[in-house]
């Protein structure tokens, strides 16, 4: 659980005004009266609070699913083939950070709360998309329960220097969650409701073998009739080597039509 703000802690300073503000123990958000700031307590730290807003609705996300789902890393005809178990709407919470590099700036993500989808430290959040969070937003918000203390371990732990974190905040972020079965297992993906991103860790992919094994064998057909060429062309004359041209053209036109087929195949059935 977020370590509550302790009882000393009565009186701390707006980050976006100045202005004194004056929590009640326990409490980890709250709003200036002066400027309309939202903040977040986290022990004797003081960090923006923002959320991104949603664009999506719940068919608008489902939709979203379903193009990830027939795309080209998921398996053929994982859309038609999987059933949707539920979906869930939550505003999620990240660790946001802004790290400055001399010119280079860039933006880290960790989870603030559990979450089977680690993939969320993907997303890319755009400043200019922030919002300042609403109580509105309680009722379906995730309550934080990483401390920023852990989520800066974390960022530690990637080589990142903590002394250029310029920015710190916790950000809500709207979230679609689908849990859905394909050959009876069970899995979980979800769809970022302001883009409409598709994030997941664990999916049926598509099997990589298959694809493999038709490039090894193009590769093979291909540098045979090319040592077929050196060899004539080793052997002496040139009408040996017109001979050697003329075998490999022939049978590279005959090999690349099936060669073709072959991976037709495969890409219309993995």
């Amino acid at each position: 659980m977020t370590t509550s703000i302790p009882p000393t802690f009565s009186v701390i300073n707006c980050t976006q005004c100045g202005g004194e503000l004056h929590p009640d123990e326990g409490q980890h958000f709250i709003t200036c009266p002066y400027c309309g700031s939202t903040v977040y307590l986290d022990k004797s730290r003081v960090v923006f609070h923002w959320y991104l807003a949603a664009t999506l609705n719940d068919q608008q996300a489902a939709e979203a699913l379903a193009r990830w789902m027939a795309g080209n890393d998921t398996v053929k005809d994982l859309d038609t083939k999987s059933q949707i178990l539920g979906q869930t709407f939550q505003y999620f919470p990240v660790w946001y950070f802004k790290v400055l590099d001399g010119s280079n700036e860039r933006i880290y993500l960790e989870p603030a709360a559990a979450t089977s989808v680690t993939e969320l430290r993907n997303l890319n959040l755009p400043a200019g998309d922030l919002r300042t969070y609403e109580d509105a937003l309680v009722a379906t918000s995730v309550e934080p329960t990483v401390p920023l203390e852990a989520a800066q371990q974390w960022l530690g732990q990637k080589q990142v220097n903590l002394a250029q974190v310029a920015e710190s905040a916790l950000v809500h972020i709207p979230i679609y969650t689908f849990k859905y079965g394909f050959k009876k297992r069970l899995f979980t993906a979800a769809v970022e409701a302001a883009t409409g991103r598709t994030l997941a860790n664990i999916f049926p992919a598509k099997a990589e073998a298959p694809y493999m094994a038709v490039g090894c064998a193009t590769a093979l057909v291909f540098l045979c009739l090319a040592l077929t060429l050196a060899g004539f062309m080793v052997t002496g004359s040139g009408s040996s080597t017109g001979i050697g041209l003329a075998i490999c053209a022939g049978g590279g036109l005959v090999a690349a039509p099936v060669l073709f087929g072959i991976a037709s195949w495969v890409a219309s059935k993995v």
